[in-house]
């Protein structure tokens, strides 16, 4: 059974790093694999094809947490460098191709003097009943995501 518009979820980060980088960090698939996921994922395959339409796909290896390649694969809607990154991501698709899992992504990256306000906007467009657990995770996978963002950032600053 299918359900619409099952959840919504909004985060903000003002992150200590200036708007270009951490739009960078979002976008340049080396930095994105580095911290795409939550804590316990490594992601070893990570493209992004950086255009309305282009391709964006990622691996997250997980296999101690019951999660080896699982692959996430999504399509860019729109690109606004560096002030916004819209796409719609995929995930579980099975066998046939088909995702029970669908998710509308509007990231925001607003300039604050030298850090960045962070937005993550992200709205279950589909998603099928089996799909609750994962639902019921997505608050926590975000905010691990994005503190290892956090941190890939603090490092990279700390050498400049």
């Amino acid at each position: 059974m299918e359900q619409q518009n099952v959840k919504e979820l909004t985060l903000t980060r003002v992150l200590n790093a200036p708007r270009e980088l951490v739009f960078k960090a979002w976008t340049d698939p080396e930095m994105l694999a580095d911290w795409w996921g939550p804590r316990g994922f490594t992601a070893p395959v990570c493209e992004i094809d950086l255009r309305p339409g282009g391709a964006l796909r990622i691996c997250m290896h997980a296999p101690q947490l019951g999660f080896p390649n699982h692959w996430m694969d999504g399509i860019i809607n729109e690109v606004i460098a560096p002030e916004r990154l819209v796409f719609i991501s995929y995930a579980f698709r099975d066998e046939s191709g088909n995702a029970p899992l669908e998710i509308l992504n509007t990231i925001t990256f607003e300039r604050q003097g030298e850090k960045t306000k962070l937005t993550v906007h992200a709205v279950v467009t589909r998603a099928t009943a089996e799909m609750a657990p994962a639902l019921a995770g997505m608050d926590l996978g975000w905010n691990q995501s994005l503190d290892k963002l956090t941190e890939q950032l603090a490092e990279l600053i700390a050498y400049e």
